[in-house]
C-alpha cells in the first residue's frame, strides 16, 4: 500500500545531504531545478519498499504543479515523477551497480503529466498507480521502454469511462537526462491515448503519432498532455492527419517488429504419433522450450528490432554467452548490434516442415494485416511470442538475411519457434483475403483462411480456447 505525504527531503540542510542516497539526491536536483518554488512536493510513498518485500518498485512518486507555458500553448497540469527504476542506492539492495557510465539501475525514471481541472487544489493519485503497474511488468519482465514504444493497456487509465485507455512513450519534454554516481538517468513521459491512435502506432510508428498528437492541443500539444476527459480522437479533430499516417505506412512500413500475444502452431505434415520428429505446438500439450540463443534473438526481433535498417536482418543467433560488457539481468531496447546472417550452432536442429497451421485470438489476428503490409512488404520481419507459453511464430520477407527459412523450406522451426517466409507475391494474395481483419467491427469467430496450394491454414479463435486450453 502507497500512503500521500508531504517530500520534506530535498528541504534539509546542505550539510545533512550526505544522508539522502546520492542518486535520489541527483533526480530532486534536476527536480528542484525545475520546480524552484515548490521544494516539499507532495509524494505517493511505498509504505513498505520494494527492497524490503514490499509489491511496489518505485520508493516515490512526485506530484508538481506545473503552470505551462502560455507562449507555446501549454496548458496548467500536474506532472509526475519517478524514484525507482534507476539506481537510487548504488549498494545493491535493488539494482546492481555496473559504474558510472553505463545506464543507472534500467536507465530511466517515468513522468506523466495530467491536464488540471478547474478548481482542482491537489493532484489525483491514480498516475502513481498506472506508474506503479508499468514499473512492476519492468523489474518482472527485465524489458526496458524507450521513447517510441506503445502501451496495450485495454482500460480507462483512471478506470472511469474515458476513451484514453493505452499509453505512448516519449522523452520528457522539460526534465533533461541526469548523470548519477550509479549511471545515467533519463526521462521518459507516459502519454494516454485512444485506441484509434494506438493501432495507428502500431501500422506505422510511435514516434509519427507523438508527433502528430504535438500538433493538437486538446489531444496533447507541445508537452504532450494527458486529458482523460478527451471524447475524441485526433483524427475526428483534424481528418487530415489519417492521410498522413496513410502516407507514412506506404512509404515506411511499420517498426513494430514483433508483440507478444495469445497464439500457437501445428506442424500438419507429421503424424502425431510420431514423438521423435513430431514437435507441433498444441493447445494442451508441453511444448519444448526455448533454447537460450532462440530466447534471446525473440526477445531482440520483440524489442525495436531492425526498424528502419537498409538491408534487414534478424539477429544472430550467437553460440557464445552475453558478453561481460552488459549486466546479464538488464535488456535494452536498441536495434540488434549485428546484420549477420545466423549460422545455427551445429547442435541446433532446424526442421523443415511442409505444412502448418497458425491460430491467432482476434486481437492477434488483426495485426495481420499490419505484419504483412506494414513490414513484409518493406523487407522485414514480425514477431508474434506467446504469452502463454515458449511458442513464437516469426513472419520474414526474402530481403531478411539470417532467416532459417528459406524460398525452397519456407516452414522452419527451431523447437517451438516457427519462421515463416513469405514471398511478396503471397504476401499480396493473403492481404485479399484476410481484408475483413482490417475492419473495426468485431469478426465472429471462429474464422478459418486456407491456402491449399501453399500448406497454411490460419484460424481466428476466441480469447476463451487459449485461455483454457485443457476444454
Amino acid at each position: 500500500m502507497d500512503e500521500v505525504r508531504p517530500n520534506n527531503g530535498p528541504a534539509v540542510a546542505p550539510g545533512l545531504a550526505s544522508i539522502f542516497p546520492p542518486g535520489l539526491q541527483a533526480i530532486y536536483g534536476e527536480c528542484r531545478r525545475l520546480y524552484p518554488d515548490q521544494a516539499n512536493p507532495l509524494q505517493v510513498t511505498a509504505i513498505v519498499k520494494y527492497w524490503l518485500g514490499g509489491p511496489d518498485p518505485l520508493d516515490y512518486i512526485s506530484m508538481y504543479r506545473n503552470v505551462g507555458c502560455a507562449a507555446q500553448d501549454v496548458q496548467e497540469h500536474w506532472h509526475y515523477i519517478s524514484f525507482g527504476l534507476s539506481d537510487l542506492y548504488g549498494d545493491n539492495r535493488v539494482h546492481e551497480f555496473t559504474g558510472q557510465e553505463g545506464p543507472s539501475g534500467f536507465g530511466f525514471e517515468l513522468t506523466f503529466r495530467l491536464k488540471r481541472e478547474v478548481g482542482e487544489t491537489a493532484p489525483p493519485t491514480w498516475p502513481a498507480e498506472l506508474m506503479q503497474g508499468l514499473a512492476r511488468y519492468v523489474f518482472q519482465s527485465e524489458n526496458t521502454f524507450c521513447s517510441g514504444d506503445h502501451i496495450s493497456w485495454h482500460s480507462p487509465l483512471d478506470n472511469s469511462e474515458s476513451r484514453i485507455q493505452h499509453m505512448l512513450l516519449t522523452e520528457d519534454p522539460q526534465i533533461s537526462p541526469v548523470h548519477t554516481p550509479f549511471g545515467l538517468v533519463n526521462f521518459l513521459q507516459i502519454v494516454g491515448v485512444c485506441t484509434e491512435e494506438l493501432q495507428a502506432a502500431q501500422q506505422w510508428n510511435g514516434q509519427g503519432i507523438l508527433e502528430l498528437l504535438r500538433g493538437v492541443h486538446v489531444a496533447g500539444g507541445p508537452w504532450l498532455i494527458t486529458d482523460m476527459r478527451r471524447g475524441e480522437t485526433m483524427f475526428d479533430i483534424d481528418p487530415h492527419l489519417q492521410e498522413r499516417v496513410d502516407q507514412g505506412i506506404e512509404t515506411e512500413g511499420s517498426n513494430l517488429s514483433g508483440v507478444s500475444a495469445k497464439c500457437v502452431w501445428d506442424d500438419l505434415s507429421r503424424p502425431s504419433e510420431d514423438e521423435e520428429d513430431s514437435r507441433s505446438i498444441c493447445i494442451g500439450s508441453q511444448p519444448r522450450r526455448l533454447s537460450e540463443k532462440d530466447t534471446e534473438q525473440i526477445r531482440e526481433a520483440l524489442r525495436k528490432g531492425l526498424e528502419f535498417n537498409t538491408k534487414a536482418a534478424l539477429p544472430p543467433i550467437n553460440s557464445q554467452k552475453q558478453g561481460h560488457d552488459r549486466p546479464q539481468s538488464r535488456k535494452d531496447s536498441l536495434e540488434s548490434e549485428s546484420s549477420a546472417a545466423i549460422i545455427p550452432h551445429e547442435l541446433v536442429r532446424t526442421r523443415q516442415l511442409e505444412s502448418v497451421h497458425l491460430k491467432f485470438n482476434q486481437e492477434s489476428g488483426t495485426l495481420l494485416p499490419l505484419c504483412l503490409r506494414g513490414r513484409l512488404l518493406h523487407g522485414r520481419h514480425f514477431t508474434y511470442k506467446s504469452i502463454n507459453g515458449d511458442t513464437a511464430i516469426t513472419f520474414v520477407s526474402t530481403g531478411v538475411e539470417g532467416a532459417f527459412a528459406t524460398e525452397e523450406h519456407p516452414y522452419a522451426a527451431h523447437g517451438p519457434w516457427l519462421q515463416i517466409l513469405l514471398t511478396e507475391e503471397f504476401v499480396e494474395q493473403m492481404l485479399g483475403d484476410l481484408s475483413e481483419l482490417n475492419t473495426r467491427e468485431e469478426t465472429k469467430l471462429p474464422k478459418e483462411y486456407s491456402w491449399p496450394e501453399k500448406k497454411l491454414k490460419i484460424s481466428v479463435l476466441p480469447d476463451s480456447v487459449f485461455d483454457n486450453p485443457l476444454q
